[in-house]
């Protein structure tokens, strides 16, 4: 259990730089076994990297076990976020994601225009020396995303709302230390003026509608409206915040590591040209945009996405709390109140799940459909919480990659090297330059 009240925690985010499964968890499944107890930020937890016990807490999920993440997460994303609310309210917000960012919208009105937004941002980086690309693809999808839920124009506006959120990663799992310097503290100041903003922003909305295409600040606006509501403001900035903060880091994080992939994979990126260049040589006209029915036909590019994040592990650890004593398969009990640290790496790089798991291998996803969770793969985790994003996640990443690799290649300049603390950082960046195919 390590020292007191600070446990654990210095070996948890002691750093590492590859794709195998944190030092500190192998090192404790060799001694242990697959479920083990330790202390990491002040809590008491049980740590676990068996599928079976994952995939049972998953499915436990309001009966036996509630989603829970620590006192700084909690803190910096509002005590009203989505992650830290259960039942019908959960379902309720869900609904309303999903009524913006569902596969009803993404199929009939946001496909065409994330399309356009990728073409956009691929053609003015092609004219630049070299990019930086966790940056620029951090600086794309949140732009199209804060343009979606909040009409948020950069362009436009004087409010820089993504540098706000640089320093959240390196404080959201860390000692709730508020005072200057520390990274809590950055991340509360961060967020501070995030809210600030948005709630600027959605009075300014409701007493002056917009006119033109219905945002998340409309639909907001609405339940507001509604007699019997059960919205309020505090949970709809919440709300707001924890969706600009997922479109600034995850998928960025995907698209960066996929092109790392391919840069060092040239037959695994030839056959992903292949794939989109018979899809365009298909079409009746070559220059029109990308048509639902191709995006579902994709699959060598479906394969690529999951195996990407099958070795980037972008979530090291999904947090659960028992909601009473809950027996393990061995016949071992957690107490109620205890914190569950469920470990998709451990079964991530298994190989006895994954033949050869630290290869980069999409064909591997051929026979499997990895476009729902399962106690296989918890890249969007599983259960009732199954990632509400992972839908258009996907969408833009394939979006992406179609018009790079059938428009453009691509040079490493700098850059690229990987380290963990559990999560995913490119300390260096990934530089590259980016070269039209015409040209």
């Amino acid at each position: 259990m390590g020292l007191p009240l600070l446990g654990e925690t210095l070996s948890f985010f002691h750093p590492f730089k590859d794709f195998d499964v944190a030092p500190f968890v192998k090192e404790r499944m060799e001694r242990y076994g697959p479920i083990f107890k330790t202390s990491i930020v002040g809590e008491y937890m049980v740590a676990s990297t068996d599928p079976d016990f994952n995939n049972f807490i998953f499915q436990q999920e309001g009966r036996l076990f509630q989603s829970w993440y620590p006192e700084t997460f909690t803190k910096i994303f509002g005590v009203s976020n989505m992650s830290t609310l259960h039942g019908f309210m959960y379902k309720y917000l869900k609904s309303l994601i999903l009524s913006l960012f569902g596969v009803d919208s993404l199929k009939g009105k946001l496909l065409p225009e994330i399309e356009q937004f990728v073409i956009k941002r691929l053609h003015a980086w092609s004219s630049l020396p070299s990019i930086e690309m966790k940056e620029e693809s951090s600086a794309m999808i949140f732009d199209f995303t804060a343009k979606k839920l909040i009409n948020y124009d950069p362009c436009k506006s004087m409010e820089n709302f993504r540098k706000n959120f640089n320093a959240f990663i390196d404080g959201l799992i860390s000692f709730p230390i508020n005072i200057p310097g520390t990274s809590y503290y950055k991340c509360v100041q961060g967020r501070k003026k995030v809210i600030l903003m948005l709630k600027k922003m959605l009075n300014e909305r409701y007493a002056c509608p917009k006119e033109g295409p219905e945002d998340f600040f409309d639909l907001i606006i609405k339940e507001f409206k509604k007699e019997e509501t059960l919205l309020t403001e505090e949970i709809a900035l919440d709300l707001m915040f924890v969706l600009l903060f997922a479109s600034y880091e995850t998928t960025s994080l995907s698209i960066t590591m996929a092109i790392k992939l391919l840069t060092d994979h040239p037959k695994v990126l030839a056959k992903l040209e292949e794939e989109h260049k018979n899809i365009i040589e298909n079409r009746e006209d070559r220059s029109s945009g990308i048509t639902w029915n191709e995006y579902k036909s994709m699959t060598y590019t479906y394969q690529v996405i999951s195996e990407t994040m099958r070795l980037a592990n972008i979530a090291p650890a999904i947090f659960r709390k028992t909601m009473q004593d809950v027996k393990t398969k061995d016949g071992d009990t957690i107490p109620a109140g205890w914190v569950v640290m469920v470990c998709p790496p451990a079964t991530h790089m298994n190989p006895n799940i994954y033949e050869d798991p630290f290869s980069f291998d999409p064909s591997r996803w051929a026979q499997t459909d990895a476009n729902v969770g399962s106690k296989y793969f918890m890249a969007f985790g599983g259960g009732m919480r199954f990632c509400v994003g992972a839908d258009f996640s996907r969408l833009q990443t394939t979006i992406f990659l179609h018009h790079l690799v059938t428009k453009y290649r691509w040079i490493a300049v700098k850059g690229g090297e990987i380290v963990r603390t559990p999560g995913l950082k490119f300390p260096n960046g990934y530089h590259i330059k980016l070269i039209d195919k015409n040209e």
